[in-house]
């Protein structure tokens, strides 16, 4: 969804120039989380006007923010920014020791893309307070009342206007009683009347050179680069005490790690109703309470980012989906890394809780859209090894229904950000019915990952792409281990547990070998190019494939494509078929074998197109006329299969929308991060 950035240099000259420039590339890093506009706020000079158009002077002696807003692409932005410097005249060689910009992409949610919707949104004229804004203000239209009673005007049809309003409503309210107030007293104020889930920057020419985030459910990252080198040896220290001092440093917010891993690997994960405060070089961290008048001090050390500046970049390909596909042998290996030792899967993140795990009711999965299909694919190796009933739930479903969860459930959360919207909402659920709430995630720090009893990082590195592929086989990977761990102590399935074991240690080859496929697919994609519809059939192990490989092709092709059980064929899909519309039929050897070459024959019967995905050596078993287009994959053990299954018909996702002309990282309508319902 949304993305936020900031920047803050202390007590180190950066020319103007530069700041742009980090701002607009921290946009840059954020793009593939999905937008449709984007803006920024950085300082002006102060020998510009003093006075608006009116005459009116403004209220503050420092200098006036410039605020850039465009809809369309980052580039646009770029483009409009340095037509607009030119215009005004300003000074991109001049020196700042201290400066706060602040920048935004935009998704929209309230009013269309537009730059009067785009953000920073400002207060009104002379711009005291801006914001930037990721989440939804669900109390904004009560809120927008009061403040119109009150005589402001608004500009946008976007929830997010009334923050900086109100911020200034607030501000003026005390200016005019005794005494000044501080900036995080207003951003406190501020919060204490906003509803819903959201993360802020602010920034004020009434407290130049400051800027304070807070954040309430969508993700809020701190930044910190000490220059010379110093941080490092000092990360177990509070934050604040590790800023307080007059070394030189940079300072950053980010609604994603991505965008602050070529500056720091030094970070810290704001928590909810917590206030950052940035102001002479020091970090101060507040923890807001509605209840109380006085937010508590919170100390706070440093992590260190465990990624690399290459996982961003796009190297030798062309995508960033493309470049995610072909990672997946090493994402894989990182994935099973210190987790598979001599036949026996450790997952340190479950060892507490595993006593709890086997004598549940039942396991519940729950997920959305990728992560959703991720779950069904482990699902069947999830009952086999563990004796455990398995049920599955779209987490938007289970909460229109209010399902029954019980305290001897275990609910699996699954979500490669961590942040997905409804997911997090069904996790509150889950918590507050008493299960046991696991959680499997690719963000570490995110909210799935600190606010579930327990869980596993997939450990499938930064995936920038917003199709997802590499997160979706490594969640097959976890969840297959996660379901070893739990069955390990039954000898009834030892011989099975290690099948899957033996097989797991090839798997990252076996997905290499898939991967030379790579030229078939797009031979076969081209012979799909004009198609309006494609149909998947799979049934078992394989289902999720064919859920999976449909999502893949209607998310960046913009393909109609439907993934379908084999077994209700005949309940009323067998209607579609003819001679003209493709159908890909997963029929690789497993339990469910012998009755996809039934399928087939059935689709045969009804001159079907067909397309089949079979293991190596069977082509002549699925297709013996040899009528039919045939992909021969390798076999492994049936719980890993959809693994392999899946890789070929990414590749033909990705290479139908090269060929159809569309963008492959950042499909229209799509956001990567779900943080809104």
């Amino acid at each position: 969804m949304c993305g936020i950035f900031a920047y803050l240099n202390y007590n180190v000259g950066r020319e103007r120039r530069y700041v742009l420039e980090v701002l607009l590339n921290g946009l840059r890093r954020l793009e593939y989380r999905g937008y449709d506009s984007a803006g920024i706020a950085i300082d002006s000079d102060l020998t510009l006007e003093a006075q608006n158009d009116n005459g009116k002077c403004k209220p503050y002696h420092s200098s006036s923010p410039l605020v850039f807003r465009q809809e369309g692409k980052i580039e646009s932005l770029v483009t409009s920014v340095y037509s607009a410097v030119d215009k005004l005249d300003l000074d991109l060689e001049k020196l700042f020791l201290v400066h706060a910009g602040i920048a935004h992409t935009r998704w929209a949610t309230h009013g269309v893309p537009a730059p009067k919707n785009s953000h920073p949104q400002s207060s009104g004229e002379f711009d005291e307070f801006l914001v930037v804004h990721n989440g939804i203000i669900t109390n904004y239209e009560v809120l927008k009342q009061t403040l119109v009673r009150q005589g402001f005007k608004f500009e946008s049809d976007t929830d997010t206007e009334v923050i900086p309003k109100l911020a200034k409503f607030v501000f003026d309210q005390a200016r005019d009683g005794e005494g000044g107030v501080t900036f995080s007293q207003v951003v406190m104020e501020v919060m204490r009347q906003l509803e819903g889930a959201y993360a802020l920057i602010f920034k004020s020419p009434h407290y130049p050179n400051e800027l304070i985030a807070c954040k309430r459910g969508s993700t809020l990252i701190l930044g910190v680069n000490e220059l010379g080198g110093e941080t490092s040896r000092h990360l177990f220290h509070d934050v604040k005490a590790l800023t307080s001092n007059e070394k030189p440093k940079d300072l950053f917010f980010s609604s994603d790690l991505c965008a602050i891993v070529e500056h720091t690997k030094n970070y810290a994960a704001i928590e909810d109703n917590e206030i950052v405060h940035i102001k002479d070089g020091s970090v101060s961290i507040l923890r807001f309470d509605n209840e109380k008048e006085m937010p508590a001090s919170v100390q706070r050390a440093l992590s260190v980012l465990e990624m690399e500046v290459e996982q961003i970049k796009k190297g030798d390909f062309d995508h960033f989906m493309k470049k995610e596909i072909h990672e997946q042998p090493g994402s894989l290996t990182t994935s099973m890394r210190g987790r598979l030792k001599n036949g026996i899967v450790g997952l340190g993140g479950l060892k507490d809780h595993m006593r709890t795990i086997r004598r549940s009711r039942r396991i519940i999965f729950i997920g959305c859209g990728t992560s959703y299909h991720a779950a069904l694919a482990a699902r069947p190796i999830m009952e086999e090894l563990t004796d455990i009933p398995v049920t599955m739930e779209i987490a938007s479903d289970m909460l229109d229904r209010k399902a029954l969860i019980f305290k001897e459930d275990t609910a699996v959360f699954v979500s490669q950000s961590g942040e997905t919207a409804d997911t997090l909402h069904a996790l509150e659920y889950a918590l507050e019915n008493g299960a046991l709430c696991l959680g499997v995630t690719n963000t570490v720090g995110s909210t799935l990952a600190r606010k579930t009893h327990c869980g596993v990082h997939i450990n499938a590195g930064c995936e920038i792409g917003v199709a997802s592929t590499k997160a979706y086989t490594c969640q097959i990977v976890v969840m297959v281990m996660i379901a070893l761990a739990i069955g390990s102590d039954k000898l009834s399935t030892l011989a099975k547990r290690e099948a899957i074991i033996a097989d797991l240690t090839k798997l990252p080859e076996q997905v290499h070998d898939v991967l030379k496929l790579d030229g078939e697919m797009k031979v076969l994609a081209k012979s799909l190019i004009d198609e309006q519809s494609l149909l998947m059939f799979g049934r078992g192990n394989n289902y999720a494939t064919a859920l999976e490989s449909a999502l893949k092709v209607k998310e960046v092709a913009l393909m109609h494509s439907e993934g379908m059980l084999a077994g209700e064929m005949k309940h009323g899909p067998l209607a579609l078929v003819d001679e003209h519309l493709p159908i890909i039929v997963i029929a690789t050897r497993d339990d469910s074998f012998s009755k996809q070459q039934s399928v087939i024959q059935q689709l045969h019967a009804r001159k079907g197109r067909l397309i089949v995905m079979c293991s190596k050596g069977d082509a002549s078993l699925v297709c013996p006329d040899g009528r039919s287009r045939v992909i021969e994959v390798p076999q492994v053990v049936d719980c890993l299969q959809p693994i392999i299954n899946i890789v070929p018909l990414q590749l033909l996702a990705y290479h139908l929308t090269v060929l159809r002309g569309y963008d492959v990282d950042q499909p229209r309508n799509l956001a990567k991060s779900v943080t809104t319902q």
